[in-house]
């Protein structure tokens, strides 16, 4: 916990307690809430810009609104923490991240001012709509609900569909608009250069809204009126600003600002006069990402979460002097990706918004016109790369596991059903960590498995991983997904010569004539290490087998186990609900082999936040819960 003494924060456990707080110092609260903050994030590690650059807003939110009562809704959840610390959590707010503390993004588990369970981009306007729909149908039209969303979750096909239909239903939500120019990388795209080119009179909107004020305090505004004045302000507007409109107007939505979004006393004040405004309405707020630290400022996607770091100098314990250490698989990825690239002139790379998380930056920083940041847009970067694939380019397209279920529909309908070429690159597949149960990469396996026309690797090590990068390149058979996990690798020694890999062939990595162990990708390392310490012990002799497709199965391989081995132990890092387990399963059954099969995995259960190792070991995965679940089944 934090060991200094603050003027307001130590008395400040609910927004009931922030509203006796004198308004003139308000900015005092935003300043210690900021403080505190950059201190508790240098020792326990979490996402510190995104929080940073909200903080006079989340002061002025709460100080405005009567919240759990009114919603408040925080996109995606990174900027979150002074939320949290407002409301109840500051004294365990070193738990933040760690197993059995809170979690790193707003979830109702939790607290009741968590309006709404988030932790993926752009869900916030169609999840406050729908809030704000069911007050006025429960005849509570004094809940006010807000959807706070940055400009970077904007890019999101979710958000324009929430702001479609926000414009067309009856509701009265506040939709916050976060601008900041930046989502973990700078943000690319139309839209963000739209919201830097909007102009707005200041004058004109002082004019505007005060003759709105006024109309309405005497009763002469109304609903349709209002859209009429709306309709009229666009055709003004575009006279007055050379023409550009505004989109928000353009859908009946009423727009204010920009605002200074760190100005306390003014978003306090227009926060308190537009909020009993009916009809949907945009507040745009322009804040700088890592606002008050002067290096999350000045370096944005490196303080994004930047680990643990000293707060005088700066210096980040990832930049500190080190013994070299195996590389991330992210960095074999991008490196492979960049080798591949130099000699094939046809690969491109698409990535949503994370060409520094997924080290696609590697590639861009040498090739710019052939790596395509599209936004927080999962869906479109699939069916986008299959647009390329049907033009003769050869896409590796690179998404989170748990980002993947997103673009589902898109791997199905327009990449799969065609049989296109394109390379699925899914990266922090399997337990992720500290992000907890929105990002824990356990369905790819089961959710990708059914889907013709897919093959689907899994490499156990870096140099598996640039050799099936290799492998996909040169088979074009349909689109090849590659999911590999977050974290370092094994190997100091890994830039290997490329080799082509046949598909669906599996390798046994030792013999045995006890039981078979069935493996895939890197959960072959904790299993060996579990086979080893079993046969220090006892007098047995374990088989062990890399399986590295999923899809196409090693079926001869398979034959070969099912004949030699009437027990085996399937190890998979996701779900055991339909993935690795279930396919040897069924090919057990589906040819006549009474063999005994024990499955390994994650089970019925969304996994929450922790390390990765305390996770593992929790699931049974680590390579001492692997050994006592071989031994049972020795035992048996």
């Amino acid at each position: 916990m934090d060991d200094r003494h603050y003027q307001y924060l130590d008395k400040i456990n609910s927004p009931a307690d922030l509203k006796q707080v004198p308004k003139e110092d308000l900015g005092v609260v935003a300043a210690e809430l900021r403080s505190f903050i950059i201190d508790e994030v240098a020792k326990h590690p979490g996402h510190l810009g995104s929080s940073l650059g909200v903080v006079e807003l989340t002061v002025a939110l709460h100080y405005v609104f009567d919240t759990p009562y009114d919603r408040i809704i925080w996109d995606v959840g990174h900027q979150a923490y002074g939320h949290k610390i407002l409301t109840g959590r500051r004294d365990v707010f070193h738990t933040n991240r760690q197993l059995g503390g809170i979690s790193g993004f707003p979830t109702p588990r939790e607290s009741e001012y968590d309006a709404f369970g988030t932790g993926h981009a752009s869900t916030s306007i169609s999840a406050g709509l729908g809030m704000s729909v069911a007050a006025l149908l429960k005849k509570d039209e004094r809940r006010k609900v807000v959807a706070v969303i940055g400009d970077g979750a904007m890019t999101g096909g979710l958000a324009f569909e929430g702001l479609n239909n926000t414009s067309m239903d009856k509701n009265n939500l506040l939709i916050i608009l976060n601008d900041n120019q930046m989502a973990i990388d700078p943000i690319k795209g139309g839209f963000s250069q739209y919201l830097v080119d909007i102009t707005t009179s200041p004058t004109y909107n002082k004019i505007r809204h005060r003759l709105y004020t006024v109309l309405h305090r005497f009763g002469l505004m109304d609903d349709e009126r209002r859209k009429r004045i709306i309709r009229l302000n666009n055709s003004i507007k575009a006279r007055v600003s050379s023409g550009q409109p505004n989109i928000f107007e353009g859908l009946n939505i009423r727009y204010f600002g920009p605002v200074d979004g760190h100005d306390v006393q003014t978003l306090v004040r227009v926060l308190s006069e537009i909020k009993n405004y009916k009809g949907p309405k945009v507040l745009h707020v322009i804040t700088k990402k890592g606002k008050g630290y002067k290096p999350a400022e000045d370096d944005a996607p490196r303080w994004h979460a930047p680990g643990v770091f000293d707060v005088k100098t700066g210096q980040r314990a990832c930049n500190a002097p080190h013994s070299p250490e195996p590389p991330l698989f992210q960095d074999v990825f991008g490196e492979t990706l960049l080798e591949l690239a130099r000699t094939n002139p046809r690969i491109v790379g698409i990535t949503p918004a994370m060409p520094s998380g997924c080290s696609m930056c590697i590639m861009q920083r040498e090739m710019p016109d052939r790596v395509f940041d599209v936004g927080i847009a999962e869906g479109h970067a699939v069916t986008f790369s299959a647009g390329l694939a049907k033009e003769g380019l050869l896409p590796f397209c690179n998404i989170y596991s748990s980002f993947m279920q997103r673009a589902y529909d898109n791997i199905i309908h327009d990449v799969a059903l065609q049989r296109l070429h394109v390379v699925l690159c899914i990266d922090r597949a399997g337990i992720v960590g500290a992000d907890g149960a929105t990002h824990q990469g356990e369905f790819d396996l089961a959710y990708l498995r059914p889907i013709p026309h897919l093959t689907i690797a899994a490499p156990r090590n870096e140099m598996e991983l640039r050799n099936l990068m290799y492998t996909a390149q040169c088979t074009d058979t349909g689109p090849f997904a590659i999911r590999y996990p977050r974290g370092k690798g094994f190997n100091l020694d890994w830039r290997t010569p490329l080799e082509q890999l046949p598909v669906g062939k599996g390798e046994q990595l030792k013999e045995g004539d006890t039981l078979a162990v069935l493996t895939i990708g890197t959960m072959a390392h904790p299993a060996a290490r579990a086979i080893a310490a079993i046969e220090a012990e006892r007098p047995v002799n374990i088989a062990h087998y890399d399986m590295r497709y999923l899809k196409p199965l090693d079926e001869e391989l398979l034959h070969q186990v099912a004949q030699h081995y009437n027990k085996v132990v399937t190890v998979e890092d996701g779900v055991i609900a339909g993935g690795f387990g279930s396919a040897v399963l069924e090919f057990m059954a589906d040819h006549g082999y009474a063999v005994q099969v024990t499955r390994l995995g994650i089970p019925d259960t969304f996994v929450e936040h922790g390390s990765q190792a305390e996770l593992y070991h929790l699931l049974g995965l680590d390579a001492e819960g692997i050994r006592h679940s071989i031994e049972a089944v020795i035992n048996d």
